[in-house]
């Protein structure tokens, strides 16, 4: 697909392949096509093995030459310049789709069949966020909900490698969620790393898996640190409805753990 900085109708299609997307755009041209029940997409590979499949039919070989732009979302106003890699797979949840647009890394609610942006947020880190190695739009957002569904989430990781919480319908930030729904993953990290200038964050989707949401880490692009002893991209799970660290995995193994000891002098 051609870079371009504009969420399209086609794009949304052939970036996520699906089932509200696909089906919206042969409704939305008329076509007279059958109207399917909705299959949602509910996290970034369509369900937990990543198979990133939906079972949905109208668009084959056949008619998919005929496919047409009902909408189109430009996202240059969404940041203080124009991306030049739009990467987002957005979700597709309860007949509204969710994605991270622009520079800002603006998440926005979208009726899939008109384009009209339903809310929007984001949020201003100042310079901590421009000091991030990983900028713009990011890979998207990640949904939870509770059981009854009551309560549902858009999760998303900042720039400045912060966790937002969402509430689905509003846009509005949980605040039972962290502090003021927000968790700071610089913190409890199980190394120091400076809030500004720590050369740590996340372009992925954290991954909801039940109540868990487990959040990963990234540092600049190239895998080129400055440092010697920069962060160390650890793993870990929060509670999806407090924010609470529940476990970290050490990907570079302490003392008294596994593998350590495989570590040629205390490398």
């Amino acid at each position: 697909m051609k870079r371009t900085s504009s969420l399209s109708w086609i794009a949304l299609c052939l970036a996520a392949l699906s089932a509200g997307p696909l089906y919206a755009v042969l409704t939305a041209q008329g076509r007279g096509a059958r109207t399917p029940a909705p299959v949602e997409w509910k996290t970034y590979g369509a369900d937990l093995s990543s198979t990133r499949y939906s079972p949905l039919d109208q668009i084959n070989k056949d008619n998919f030459s005929k496919l047409k732009i009902a909408w189109r979302l430009n996202t240059d106003a969404f940041g203080p310049r124009p991306g030049t890699l739009y990467s987002t797979t957005p979700l597709f949840v309860g007949n509204t789709l969710y994605a991270t647009v622009g520079t800002a890394r603006v998440v926005v609610a979208i009726n899939p069949v008109t384009g009209e942006v339903l809310w929007k947020h984001t949020e201003d880190e100042g310079p901590r966020g421009q000091a991030a190695p990983r900028q713009g739009a990011g890979r998207g957002v990640s949904y939870w909900s509770s059981a009854d569904g009551a309560d549902q989430r858009i999760i998303y990781v900042t720039p400045g490698y912060r966790m937002i919480a969402l509430n689905a319908k509003t846009g509005e930030p949980v605040p039972t969620f962290g502090q003021n729904g927000a968790v700071d993953l610089k913190l409890e990290n199980d190394q120091e790393i400076d809030l500004i200038t720590g050369e740590i964050g996340l372009n992925a989707t954290p991954l909801v898996a039940g109540d868990v949401v487990v959040v990963g880490a990234a540092h600049r692009p190239g895998s080129n640190p400055r440092v010697t002893n920069n962060a160390k991209g650890y793993v870990r799970g929060f509670v999806a409805k407090t924010g609470k660290r529940l476990w970290i995995f050490h990907t570079i193994p302490k003392p008294g753990e596994f593998g350590y000891d495989t570590s040629q002098n205390e490398s």
